[in-house]
C-alpha cells in the first residue's frame, strides 16, 4: 500500500505535467487524477492515526449433527 509520502508526490508530479500539457483535456484529467491523489494522501494520513485491530467474529461451536 502506498504511504502519504508517495500519494503526495505523485500529486506533484501529475500537478506539473497538467501545467506542461498543452492539450487542455488532457491537463484537465491530470489535473482531475492529481486531486483524487490527494484525497487519498488526506485519508491515508487520518488511516495511519486510527488504533484499529481486526478480531474476527467469534464463532461458536455446534455439536455434529445426529444420524
Amino acid at each position: 500500500m502506498a504511504t502519504v509520502e508517495e500519494y503526495r508526490q505523485k500529486v506533484l508530479e501529475l500537478r506539473a505535467r497538467s501545467r506542461a500539457e498543452s492539450n487542455a483535456r488532457l491537463a484537465a484529467e491530470m489535473k482531475n487524477l492529481a486531486d483524487c491523489y490527494a484525497r487519498l494522501a488526506e485519508q491515508a494520513e487520518r488511516n495511519s492515526k486510527a488504533d484499529v485491530t481486526y478480531e474476527p467474529p467469534f464463532k461458536t461451536r455446534t455439536a455434529p449433527a445426529k444420524k
